[in-house]
C-alpha cells in the first residue's frame, strides 16, 4: 500500500503506471465501503450486497498495485515490502478491535500484501540467479521448499489466508509474461496461460458468485492493462497525497474502533 521506493524498473521495461493513480482512489473507496457496511452501518439496513460486490474490488486491486510496483517501478521490492509491513504494524491494534464472529488472531491485510510481495520477489530473484548459473539447482529447490513452508504456516495467520498470499506472486508472473507479449502466436499463448493461475486463485477467495465475479473481474482488468492497455490510461486528475495514502488504512480502522467503543458504551 506504500508508494514504491524508486521510479526505476530494473531489467524490465518501464510501463506506464498512470492507472495506479486511479487505482489508489478506487481501492480506498471500495475498502471503506466494505468496512463501513461490515462494522459501522446497522445490520437491519441489509447492505451486505455492497460488501459482496463493491467491497470485493479492494483486495485484488491493492494486490495488483503492489505486484505492479514490485515488478516495474522499484529496484528494491523487499524494502517496498517492509514499508507496507510498517503500515500493517500500526494498523494491527485498531484492526483487532473490529467486531468479528471468531476470536482467532489474524494479521491484517498489509501483512498479506507484504508477505506476498516478498515471496514473489524472492521467487523471481531465485529464478534469475538460476538462469544466470549463479545459483545451483539444489539451492533453488531448497529455497523453494522453505518458501512453500513459510507460505503454508503464514497462511493460517493472515487475512485472505493462503490464497491471498499467492495472489501477488501469481500476478507478478502473469504481468511479466503479458508485458513481454510479442506478435507471434507462441508468445501470446504463453501470456494467456500465465494469466490463468492468478485468475483462478482470485476466484477461490470468496464464496458467493457475486463476490467471485468482482474479484476475478478486477484481476482480469489489471492483466489487460499489463498486456498494453496501461499505456492508454491518462494521468489521474487529482493525485492522492502521500500522507493520506499511508495513513488511511490504520486511520480509518482507528475511527471505526472509536465508533464501536462509543456505541458499546451507549448501548
Amino acid at each position: 500500500m506504500a508508494h514504491p521506493t524508486s521510479p526505476h524498473a530494473g531489467t524490465l521495461p518501464r510501463l506506464s503506471s498512470h492507472w495506479t493513480g486511479w487505482g489508489q482512489w478506487l481501492a480506498l473507496i471500495t475498502m471503506t465501503v466494505d468496512h463501513l457496511t461490515r462494522y459501522v452501518l446497522p445490520g437491519d439496513w441489509d447492505l451486505s450486497w455492497a460488501g459482496s460486490s463493491i467491497g470485493r474490488i479492494a483486495f485484488p486491486l491493492f494486490a495488483a498495485m503492489v505486484a505492479w510496483h514490485g515488478l516495474f517501478n522499484t529496484r528494491n521490492p523487499l524494502r517496498y515490502s517492509r514499508r507496507i509491513l510498517i503500515i500493517g504494524l500500526v494498523a494491527q491494534l485498531p484492526y483487532m478491535m473490529m467486531p468479528r464472529s471468531s476470536d482467532a488472531f489474524i494479521l491484517n491485510v498489509c501483512f498479506t500484501l507484504a508477505s506476498g510481495l516478498t515471496l514473489g520477489a524472492l521467487v523471481r530473484q531465485g529464478w534469475q540467479h538460476y538462469q544466470q548459473q549463479t545459483l545451483g539447482l539444489p539451492w533453488l529447490l531448497a529455497g523453494a521448499a522453505v518458501g512453500v513452508t513459510v507460505w503454508y504456516l503464514l497462511g493460517f495467520w493472515v487475512e485472505y489466508g493462503h490464497n491471498g498470499l499467492l495472489l501477488i506472486p501469481l500476478l507478478m508472473f502473469a504481468m511479466h509474461a503479458l508485458s513481454q507479449t510479442e506478435s507471434h502466436f507462441q508468445a501470446r499463448l504463453w501470456a494467456g496461460l500465465a494469466a490463468f493461475p492468478a485468475l483462478w486463485i482470485s476466484g477461490q477467495m470468496n464464496a458467493s458468485d457475486m463476490a467471485k465475479s468482482f474479484t476475478v473481474g478486477t484481476c482480469l482488468i489489471v492483466l489487460v492493462l499489463a498486456a498494453g492497455a496501461a499505456q492508454r490510461i491518462p494521468p489521474v486528475y487529482l493525485v492522492m497525497p502521500r500522507r493520506l495514502w499511508l495513513a488511511w488504512y490504520p486511520g480509518h480502522f482507528a475511527l471505526i474502533a472509536l465508533w464501536v467503543l462509543l456505541i458499546g458504551q451507549l448501548a
